[in-house]
């Protein structure tokens, strides 16, 4: 890399630091994907986020509706890559997972991670627990999904699963997120 390339790096990052100071004093939370999904989620689908990000498990409540009450894991990923992390936690009752455009599986080189939510998904813990199981597949970090278990959980842009329903408003919001 020469030195015009490496300088034009480090302008660039100074930018971005001061967009992600900016960000992180709005949420309260240091800018990542993670936290940052947290905040939009909270926002959109009013869920009362637990006052600790190092919560155990989940990363809320939902505070009206039919899941009044029950507990959500958020999840954000830049792209939607077929890949869930997942727990094994009795204390889960849904994951809420926002992603950017959907990706195949192969090299990232030269790729990017667009900051945009394009789909948003809503699986049950328990029930993704037992097909998981009965699959075979570990609980855990990147652990992996099926076309099925991802259509049938789509609330957004298709409302495909009927626990959540998207509302005019809430698809508004979400359109200003699509990139």
């Amino acid at each position: 890399m020469g030195d015009d390339e490496f300088e034009r790096i480090a302008e660039l990052m100074v930018d971005r630091n001061a967009i992600d100071r900016e960000i992180a004093a709005i949420i309260q939370r240091p800018m990542t994907a993670g936290h940052l999904g947290e905040w939009i989620a909270s926002r959109i689908f009013d869920i009362e986020l637990e006052g600790s990000a190092t919560n155990t498990a989940f990363d809320g409540r939902f505070r009206v509706g039919p899941l009044q009450g029950r507990t959500v894991n958020v999840k954000w990923y830049l792209k939607e890559e077929g890949v869930l992390d997942t727990s094994s936690s009795a204390t889960l009752d849904y994951y809420l997972v926002l992603t950017g455009p959907r990706s195949a599986a192969g090299s990232s080189r030269a790729g990017t991670r667009p900051w945009c939510v394009r789909a948003v998904y809503l699986f049950g813990a328990k029930r993704l627990r037992d097909e998981q199981d009965s699959r075979g597949v570990k609980t855990g970090v990147a652990s992996s999904l099926i076309r099925r278990q991802w259509d049938e959980a789509e609330i957004y842009p298709q409302g495909r699963n009927p626990l959540l329903r998207v509302s005019p408003q809430q698809a508004e919001l979400l359109e200003l997120l699509a990139g």
